[in-house]
């Protein structure tokens, strides 16, 4: 009865449906609904009420409607397109072409489904061009930072968004157009970090390498707050600053040396102005109380990258010769900071030698004594204006500050050492009883004995003192300080041997003291960084260094201080792997002199039994066993000040002595090695860079580039290789060079372009010329892989040169290797240009006798080239085949074409058979019945 009433409801539904009484028609279908529970009854009556739906423009209800009717039956059609008119007037396109794509492909003649897809598949593309459109993002984006009921995670994914848009030209000219400074602005007051940090990331964005914006937003937002931002309390937030005034400084000054980006900028009036009253907040920053550690380093950060000059060539030093006038004080204050002192400054572990660099750079970059005199002259006065017979506080920032300058410009340093009453007053202080006292003066004595003619005075003055303050303290961080002294006085004779300023085994005992503290970890950072600086000078004696790659532990606990923040141990940690490593430069020894030394009765260096080559190899095995690599990619990430271009080259030294063993490179890329040697081969110095592109020329030799340099990073190698191609480079430089450019070339066209931008042709072919066997057969497999690019064929095609003419030529080699690579390059280069086979017949009498010998030849890879080019010669021309038919080189096709072609031999006789075919071809010769 139910069912059969149901039955009724429908066909009632259906005939309001047709007199268009669409109401009454969705209350048939809904009384029938409740009381059927037949499928295909249920499914009717919901698509049926989806029409009225579309009918009524109640969207919601169809799509329900069709939805349930499609769950009875996927493939009913009708309820498929139903759904598909409702969800595309509610906006939900990508899922109405869903549903009409599939209509289409249950009934792919249906007209009005086609219509449908084409139509929706347009608007589609419309609404996506509109929705991600800059200027609509930036505007979503304002909208809803703008609106006071928006929701937290809201907020902070549109303010994160801007960052973006901000990176984009076209989105940080909208955000500067629409008022957007004045919005960041707010939110800069709402005081929530994350809001806050976003804001100073767009600002940084919209100021990058766009001069009139960086203005705008300098005067907009004021030095003095930006500066007031960078001063808090927080790592991140006080990063993001430095990076905003940094890109303002950029625009300002022109360092971007980018393009005007966008439209052409505004005329901006002077940025001198802008840029002194930045420098000015810089320095003012450097002694205010409120100020915290970090707003400190990323001050003295700033000035140590933009106030010196960063090319000596320029002749304008104005900028140092003001900070020096003007902050060369300020910066002398935070250098004699002693933090045990009530009076100190708010410091982070890497302030003072921040500040220490930074005198460095600005003593550096002057030009002239008179500059130079009128600079210490500054620092003269400074500490002897600190002196006071009535204030021990102030006699111990004077001397901190003297050990601060000596970690800079150490010639100023040790002219300052000098001074009436200084060495005084370090003697008088090692005697104090207060422990401040005693660890200043004893910090000093170490910077003090760097020279050996210092460290002499010292070890005739100090080094009983030393001992004195060893055995009597009971204060850990004095004590370790007054064994690095001694560390230090012991090793002032290097690494001769026979130089040895303390006892027999007085080095061994002071060595193991110092691993001890090093292991230690309830002893704080700073004071294990000092056992780290001791060995730093003890490591040059070889049985020290020996026996401290053989304490794991204590290799591992210096690995792990080298990962601290306290990034100033990274120097000492480089210096002792450098001596441990032997990567230091070591004189050649030449028995000659050595004997006239002897005779003359002049002093000898002797080298220690354990530098032996031996036991060198064993320590970088153990040191690569510890986990070397990661410790120096960690060390490589280092902030740019800290890692001068001195620790630098001595990561690469360490970097090269560790790829010294094809077996260890693998380890080496798999820590993340090769993509950190790439920023040592680009900066620092001469020297540094050289040793890190051999380094990175020993792993591209051997690695697979998309391992060892993934991504974007493998163009970055190859202007490091190229640099090694160079005649005052070591053959072993320019060998391991050429493999690494061979290894490359053979992985992309991109890459070959790469190398041929970077000039390398000239000296790969210079190369190819070589009496050096090895040289010459790795210049000559390198072309081999370069022919594959249309640029280099090109120059082989110029007429007036003898590219090709040398190829040949090497193709005539006694050398296998020599030859197989250079018929390879043959093989290419004939097989893309017909007029290059008619050239190789021209540039040489040779050429047919040489081919000849390359079919013959007992190596079958340069007897299966030497075939192809054959047949490329007789594939280019019948004339030129007639020639190669007339000669000797059928009968070798016929002997080679008629061999049983085993698996080794398969390519060679089919290419000959090849060859024998084109023959034919041209009717030169017949088949035999």
């Amino acid at each position: 009865m139910a069912e059969a009433e149901a039955m009724q409801l429908k066909e009632e539904g259906n005939q309001h449906f047709q007199l268009q009484d669409y109401k009454a028609a969705t209350k048939s279908y809904s009384q029938a609904l409740k009381l059927t529970k037949d499928k295909a009854l249920l499914a009717t009556l919901y698509r049926n009420r989806a029409a009225c739906g579309l009918k009524t423009e109640s969207y919601v209800q169809a799509a329900s409607d069709a939805s349930r009717a499609i769950d009875i039956n996927s493939s009913d059609i009708k309820a498929l397109y139903r759904r598909c008119q409702a969800l595309e007037h509610l906006g939900k396109l990508d899922q109405a072409f869903k549903d009409v794509q599939r209509c289409a492909t249950l009934e792919p003649q249906n007209q009005s489904f086609q219509e449908t897809l084409r139509r929706l598949n347009t608007s589609i593309q419309e609404k996506l061009r509109v929705q991600f459109s800059t200027d609509s993002r930036v505007q979503t984006m304002f909208e809803i930072l703008l609106d006071r009921n928006s929701e937290a995670d809201k907020l902070e994914k549109a303010a994160n968004n801007l960052i973006v848009l901000s990176r984009e030209e076209a989105g940080a000219e909208r955000i500067f157009q629409n008022n957007g400074v004045a919005l960041l602005m707010q939110l800069l007051d709402t005081k929530r970090p994350e809001l806050m940090l976003a804001a100073v990331r767009t600002l940084s964005g919209v100021c990058s390498s766009h001069r009139a914006r960086a203005t705008a937003i300098l005067h907009a937002v004021r030095i003095d707050r930006i500066c007031s931002l960078m001063a808090v309390e927080n790592e991140e937030m006080s990063l993001a600053v430095c990076n905003l005034l940094q890109a303002i400084i950029d625009a300002l000054s022109g360092e971007d040396k980018q393009e005007p980006r966008g439209k052409e900028e505004a005329l901006v009036l002077d940025s001198k102005k802008d840029l002194k009253q930045i420098t000015n907040h810089l320095l003012d920053m450097l002694v205010s109380k409120k100020v915290s550690g970090q707003g400190r380093d990323q001050a003295l950060n700033l000035l140590n990258k933009n106030v010196p000059r960063k090319d000596l060539a320029i002749h304008d030093n104005s900028r140092t010769i003001y900070v020096v006038d003007n902050g060369l004080r300020k910066i002398l204050k935070v250098v004699g900071q002693v933090p045990d002192l009530p009076s100190c400054l708010p410091l982070t572990d890497n302030t003072r030698m921040l500040a220490s660099i930074l005198i460095n750079k600005l003593y550096d970059d002057l030009r002239c004594d008179p500059e130079r005199d009128h600079f210490r002259k500054i620092c003269e006065e400074y500490i002897t204006g600190t002196f006071d017979p009535q204030d021990m506080d102030k006699n111990v920032i004077a001397i901190q500050t003297v050990s601060g300058i000596l970690q800079g410009p150490f010639d100023l340093g040790n002219q300052l050492l000098g001074l009436k009453g200084v060495m005084e007053m370090m003697v008088a202080l090692c005697g104090s009883e207060r422990e401040t006292d005693q660890l200043v003066a004893v910090e000093a004595l170490i910077h003090a004995s760097t020279k050996l003619s210092r460290a002499t005075f010292i070890i005739t003055n100090g080094v009983s003192l030393l001992k004195e303050i060893y055995k009597t303290t009971k204060n850990e961080k004095i004590k370790i300080r007054a064994l690095v002294g001694l560390c230090k006085l012991g090793s002032a004779g290097g690494t001769d041997y026979a130089l040895r300023q303390f006892a027999e085994g007085s080095t061994e005992k002071l060595a193991k003291q110092c691993r001890k503290w090093l292991c230690n970890a309830s002893i704080d950072t700073r004071t294990r960084k000092w056992a780290v600086e001791g060995l730093a000078y003890l490591t040059l004696d070889a049985d020290v260094k020996d026996d401290f790659v053989q304490d794991i532990p204590a290799l591992q606990a210096m690995f792990e201080l080298a990962k601290t923040p306290d990034k100033t141990i990274l120097y000492s940690v480089a210096t002792t792997l450098v001596n441990c490593t032997n990567s230091y430069d070591v004189k050649e020894v030449i028995p000659e002199l050595v004997q006239l030394a002897k005779f003359s009765k002049q002093h000898v260096p002797e080298e220690h039994p354990k530098d032996k080559k031996d036991f060198v190899d064993m320590r970088v095995k153990r040191l690569l066993k510890a986990g070397v690599t990661s410790a120096l990619v960690c060390m490589v990430k280092a902030d740019n000040a800290i890692l001068t271009d001195q620790t630098k080259e001595l990561l690469a030294r360490v970097f090269l002595a560790l790829c010294d063993s094809p077996k260890d490179r693998g380890t080496i890329v798999a820590q993340g090695g090769g993509k950190a040697l790439i920023p040592l081969a680009l900066e620092g110095t001469d020297v540094g860079k050289v040793k890190a592109a051999h380094a990175l020329a020993k792993i591209a030799a051997v690695s697979n580039p998309d391992i060892a340099f993934p991504g974007e990073r493998v163009y970055e190698v190859v202007r490091p290789l190229v640099s090694l191609l160079n005649t005052q480079r070591d053959g072993l430089q320019n060998y391991e060079a050429l493999l690494g450019l061979t290894n490359l070339s053979g992985r992309s066209d991109k890459l070959r372009k790469k190398i041929v931008k970077e000039k390398a042709l000239p000296d790969i072919e210079n190369y190819m010329f070589e009496n050096h066997d090895q040289l010459r057969q790795a210049a000559t497999e390198c072309m081999c892989n370069m022919v594959v690019n249309t640029e280099v064929q090109e120059r082989f095609l110029a007429d007036g040169n003898d590219r090709l003419k040398l190829v040949v030529l090497l193709c005539g080699e006694d050398d296998d290797k020599v030859q197989n690579a250079a018929a390879g390059a043959l093989a290419m280069l004939t097989a893309a240009h017909k007029k290059l086979c008619f050239k190789m017949t021209e540039v040489t009498t040779q050429w047919l006798e040489i081919l000849q010998r390359l079919c013959l030849h007992d190596r079958l890879s340069v007897q299966h080239r030497g075939l192809v080019i054959a047949y490329n010669l007789l594939a280019a021309d019948a004339e030129l085949a007639k020639k190669l038919v007339e000669s000797e080189l059928l009968e070798i096709l016929t002997v080679v074409g008629k061999q049983e072609p085993d698996e080794k031999r398969a390519a060679v006789v089919q290419t000959a058979r090849e060859c024998l075919i084109k023959c034919m071809d041209y009717g030169f010769i017949k088949p035999v019945s």
